[in-house]
């Protein structure tokens, strides 16, 4: 039998009226350790609150997007995270307005677990009108950052919060974005770690984008909203992997 990283040995501290906030690492959330590839931009220490147990052993997948999006892109992302719920896979997304909340409280109101990577101290609530989203999420879900409280925010913060959830989902699948949209560091950090890359049909075909194409010659794959048994089929074999680690 394999052995797995101790997920007890994390370090839990109270800080002051931050309430219960858990110090942990990487690992304490995939239940292993990091190869050299997945170290070379995880941070040190991550900020955790929430209920959801750690470390995560089910599927992972983050289910992001732009912060406009349209109603067909609504749609899909809702229909998508019922069915990924469904399944028993963990939804993460960075809690940003549009397709990211919308991920978010699907998953919530499907019972589903969902973990939102934050861009911001954990002490911090952006966009202001998903602060009742977020310490929903503290009290029954999950929330991460890297960042420490006191940090002053800043555009790039949002990039770098992107390349953690890259690196805590098994999967990630771009549902609606531009060609400026944040949402397109994720993905290439995804192909970085050589972790699959989902862009819905709608965003892949779009001709005046040139990020689908170019995401495509290094194995990102087209998503079929109507056929999403290869992901399931997918999601299945990281089931196995962990119950083998375990």
């Amino acid at each position: 039998m394999k052995s797995v990283y101790n997920p007890f040995t994390f370090i839990i501290q109270m800080l002051g009226n931050e309430g219960n906030l858990k110090t942990l690492s990487c690992e304490n959330i995939l239940g292993r350790e990091l190869n050299d590839v997945e170290k070379k931009y995880a941070p040190q220490k991550l900020f955790v609150k929430g209920s959801i147990p750690l470390p995560i052993y089910k599927p992972r997948i983050s289910v992001v997007g732009t912060r406009k999006p349209s109603e067909v892109g609504i749609n899909i992302t809702k229909n998508l995270v019922r069915l990924l719920v469904k399944n028993g896979i963990a939804i993460f997304s960075g809690l940003a307005r549009g397709i990211d909340t919308v991920a978010h409280k699907t998953a919530i109101e499907e019972n589903g677990d969902t973990i939102a990577v934050l861009g911001t101290p954990i002490n911090r609530y952006y966009p202001p009108e998903n602060k009742e989203l977020q310490e929903l999420m503290e009290r029954r879900q999950l929330v991460i950052s890297q960042f420490d409280m006191g940090h002053y925010t800043n555009k790039r913060d949002f990039l770098t919060r992107n390349r953690l959830m890259a690196l805590l989902s098994d999967i990630t699948i771009i549902m609606e974005a531009g060609e400026v949209s944040g949402s397109i560091s994720q993905g290439w950090e995804t192909l970085r770690l050589g972790r699959k890359l989902y862009i819905c049909s709608p965003t892949f075909e779009n001709e005046s984008l040139e990020w689908p194409r170019e995401m495509q010659k290094y194995g990102a794959n087209e998503l079929d909203i109507g056929n999403v048994e290869l992901i399931l089929e997918e999601t299945s074999n990281y089931v196995k992997a962990s119950m083998d680690d375990q």
